[in-house]
C-alpha cells in the first residue's frame, strides 16, 4: 500500500536531516506560501514560525501535514547532504 500524503510530509519533518537548515517556505494545498525559520512537530501537526509576521502580525501558523502541497528549501546544499537525506541521483556540475 502507497504511503500517503500526510505520511510522507510528517515523515520528511520528523526525518529532517541536521546537515539541512530547518528553514524554508511550505506551499499549502490552498496555495498559500508560508515562509518559516522553524518548526515544531505535535503529532499530526507541524507548527510553523513564520520568518516575519504576515499582514494581520501572524507569527505562528500550526497545520496539518495533509494540508501541504510543497516545500521550499531556501539554503544551498550539498549533494552530499541530499543523498545522505535519501535522495539518489546527480545534481548539475555546472
Amino acid at each position: 500500500m502507497a504511503a500517503t500524503t500526510h505520511e510522507i510530509w510528517r515523515d520528511v519533518f520528523t526525518n529532517w536531516p541536521a546537515a539541512i537548515p530547518r528553514r524554508g517556505s511550505i506551499v499549502s494545498t490552498l496555495n498559500e506560501t508560508v515562509p518559516f525559520k522553524s518548526f515544531l512537530l505535535k503529532g499530526d501537526t507541524l507548527l510553523l514560525e513564520r520568518t516575519n509576521p504576515d499582514a494581520v502580525g501572524t507569527r505562528f501558523i500550526v497545520l496539518a501535514f495533509d494540508a501541504i502541497h510543497m516545500l521550499k528549501l531556501t539554503d544551498p546544499l550539498k549533494e552530499s547532504v541530499l543523498t545522505g537525506a535519501g535522495y539518489v541521483g546527480q545534481l548539475a556540475k555546472s
